[in-house]
């Protein structure tokens, strides 16, 4: 990777090394995108069944339902072998106990006398739930989404993802209690679970990371006033920041930088590191580890669009990081835990030599959708509050709306809005009756 110091950088030339990669940002992506979303809104199944074939080389003519049957979830889920579902469940169990500890605890205080107040939680009824497919099959995505909305308490929880669906997406879905699991993806599925087609119903709120093209559906479904479906976050291609120092590994941070290289083309992978020794053994490790990687060519298009900023410290590697927003962040320094409190902008953190950014996507407990693109500034990673609404109730007694009229009724007529002054002032007449 190209090895820039940060120090010597003009702000433009800063502000371009912490671009994200150059397959973002296509202007016909969204012309492209919004067609595919119309033709579904209008079209319905039979819109999705020829994306199938473009996309997916998938002839959907020679399948009874884009739905798969109970006896096919089965066939499936006998395809996959004993080691698999063991990794399964020790995931499972994990993201469980993380999750279920998130558990809502309502609210319910008396801010002054006679005035209540309480938050509430409600499950979301109808959640919809991407699983990417293609290259690399993402059965993790299933787990990190079917479990919080079961716990959750959400009623409906539908799956979809690109056909054929791997027999092992199938598994880890009927394992956290998915049913309903149909073969479509991409943008398409994103647009049948907004509006809903003959067969797959349409949801509140959907979930799931995925290509650019995924990315783009989910944020013009959201904005379109043909439906009313929100989405849990921005997720696109996946990234991840390594700051690290002259005690570091540089075959363990190689290592972390190809697992998401391999991710796709569009990914991308940045070093941040006080050490230019370190730099160049890193950059000798990834070249001698992609040699070895099945997917090195999708890996090595990432590169490209990656890089190593030299800085002077650590406490400018997390001013550094902070600029950008990291999906993931690994820190992997002599003392992780001083860096990790200057951090104030990042998907997941990983901490120390022995935590690779894997075990988040897979096993340790920790969600693994989280925002990208530098969202992660203001956008938090999925918890089980994403799988829920929260609404306030305030309940006062006749004592409380005469603690508390005079104050609104001013604040109210101030605001020049009579009618909400003429709400309390009519009440409190009638106290006086």
């Amino acid at each position: 990777m190209d090895i820039l110091t940060w120090a010597a950088l003009s702000a433009d030339a800063q502000k371009a090394a912490l671009q994200r990669s150059p397959f973002i940002g296509d202007s016909g992506l969204e012309q492209s995108v919004r067609a595919i979303v119309d033709a579904v809104a209008s079209r319905g199944d039979a819109a999705l069944k020829e994306f199938n074939q473009k996309f997916d080389g998938f002839n959907s003519a020679n399948i009874d339902s884009l739905r798969l049957s109970e006896s096919e979830i089965s066939a499936a889920s006998a395809r996959v072998s004993a080691e698999l579902k063991a990794a399964i469940a020790q995931a499972m169990a994990n993201i469980d106990v993380f999750h279920s500890a998130q558990q809502f605890r309502p609210i319910e205080i008396e801010t002054q006398a006679g005035v209540r107040c309480e938050l509430r939680s409600e499950p979301i009824e109808k959640v919809g739930l991407y699983i990417p497919g293609g290259s690399a099959p993402l059965i993790s995505t299933v787990m990190m989404l079917a479990l919080p909305a079961k716990i959750a308490g959400c009623e409906k929880r539908v799956l979809v993802s690109p056909p054929p669906i791997n027999d092992a997406i199938v598994y880890a879905a009927n394992a956290c209690g998915i049913t309903e699991i149909y073969q479509v993806g991409g943008a398409q599925a994103i647009a049948a679970l907004a509006f809903g087609t003959e067969t797959i119903p349409s949801v509140d709120k959907i979930f799931g990371p995925g290509n650019r093209y995924v990315t783009e559906a989910k944020r013009l479904v959201s904005q379109d006033g043909r439906c009313t479906v929100s989405i849990d976050m921005p997720a696109g291609p996946s990234e991840v920041l390594v700051i690290a120092d002259s005690d570091a590994n540089a075959q363990f941070i190689a290592a972390d930088l190809l697992s998401q290289a391999e991710h796709g083309p569009d990914s991308q992978v940045i070093l941040v590191t006080d050490s230019e020794p370190l730099a160049q053994a890193v950059n000798q490790a990834l070249a001698s580890q992609l040699a070895a990687l099945p997917r090195q060519e999708i890996a090595a298009t990432a590169l490209k669009g990656s890089r190593t900023i030299l800085v002077k410290d650590m406490q400018e590697a997390a001013l550094v990081s902070n600029r950008y927003g990291p999906e993931h962040l690994i820190i992997q320094t002599r003392f992780p835990r001083d860096v990790l409190n200057q951090i104030r902008a990042a998907g997941s953190v990983f901490l120390g030599a022995y935590t690779p950014e894997s075990v988040g996507d897979y096993a340790s407990g920790t969600n693994h959708v989280l925002p990208t693109y530098g969202y992660s500034r203001a956008v938090s990673s999925l918890s089980l509050a994403d799988f829920s609404r929260r609404f306030t109730v305030q309940e006062l007694s006749a004592k409380g709306l005469l603690g508390l009229g005079q104050a609104v009724m001013t604040l109210a007529s101030n605001e020049l809005l009579d009618a909400h002054k003429n709400a309390v002032a009519i009440r409190l007449a009638s106290l006086k009756d």
